[in-house]
């Protein structure tokens, strides 16, 4: 059985909070996974503007499912240490919006390179962050993304063998799967003991670009069927990604890789869409 709490990257919607909360009440989504508002990042958020927006959260009914954080999406030839403060700061954020759980990811890697070369210092690096995540009590959610580590199932594999723990688990996102030309299924099978949030949006094969779910290669469908079986119990977040938005080329490593510029509609009736869509799947899920 497939018991979930839809969540979703409100900031798609429209960059002030104001608008993206309207948005979420219209559907009736209670979580947002933060990552931005205003166009400031959440791990640019001071502690004071972080307080107005959880105050007014609260006032509208709506809780935190997880901070949407940039944290390991850098190069490992960047400022590791100042990165590291960086995150330390995302998890005050998190005790103060309420969620355990902060997204993340496992460093960029330049095209032209072997990723394997870099093991070593990845894991040493990740095993910082769980560390610090183990003291805390924080649930750190590594993303499999474009041009990372970990942008495949094999290595997010190798990752999670090495830290997966009740501290670092998986968040998985099939569009990023299919971008890197990845079957989303066998990938799923693949990392499914370690799974504990879905993100959702589709891609397809053929140009890379991001559709509503159910349309693309992302086999949104399976996945959900794949859920219900091993009695899944945790978030769906939706990502949209139907509408060009603030924020989008920083989440890209400066590219729009995926997204239809031309797309005609406005970013809340693209998250509306992108809702109708997956909650028509999942009610055909047993």
């Amino acid at each position: 059985m497939l018991k979930y709490n839809f969540s979703g990257f409100a900031d798609e919607i429209a960059p002030e909070l104001d608008a993206q909360i309207a948005t979420l009440n219209e559907i009736g989504v209670k979580y947002m996974e933060l990552r931005s508002v205003d166009k400031i990042n959440v791990g640019d958020f001071t502690m004071d503007f972080a307080k107005e927006i959880k105050s007014k959260l609260d006032a509208n009914g709506i809780k935190v499912s997880a901070i949407g954080s940039p944290i390991g999406k850098i190069k490992l030839t960047d400022d590791f240490e100042e990165h590291f403060e960086k995150y330390k700061h995302v998890v005050e954020l998190a005790k103060l919006f309420g969620t355990k759980y902060i997204r993340m990811f496992s460093f960029y890697i330049d095209k032209e390179d072997d990723p394997e070369q870099y093991f070593d210092q990845i894991i040493a690096n990740l095993k910082r962050f769980l560390e610090y995540a183990k003291e805390q009590d924080i649930v750190l959610l590594h993303e499999n993304e474009k041009g990372i580590y970990g942008d495949t199932p094999e290595r997010c594999k190798k990752i999670f063998e090495q830290l997966y723990c009740e501290n670092f688990r998986c968040t998985y996102d099939p569009a990023n799967f299919v971008q890197c030309g990845c079957d989303t299924a066998k990938a799923f099978d693949l990392l499914s003991p370690y799974v504990e949030y879905m993100h959702i949006k589709d891609a397809r094969l053929s140009d890379g670009l991001v559709v509503p779910p159910g349309q693309g290669d992302g086999q949104i469908k399976t996945l959900m069927e794949k859920l219900s079986a091993k009695n899944y119990n945790g978030f769906i977040s939706l990502e949209p990604h139907l509408k060009k938005f603030a924020g989008l080329e920083a989440l890209e490593n400066g590219e729009n890789l995926s997204v239809n510029e031309n797309a005609e509609f406005d970013g809340a009736t693209a998250f509306k869409l992108a809702h109708k869509c997956l909650s028509e799947i999942i009610a055909t899920v047993k």
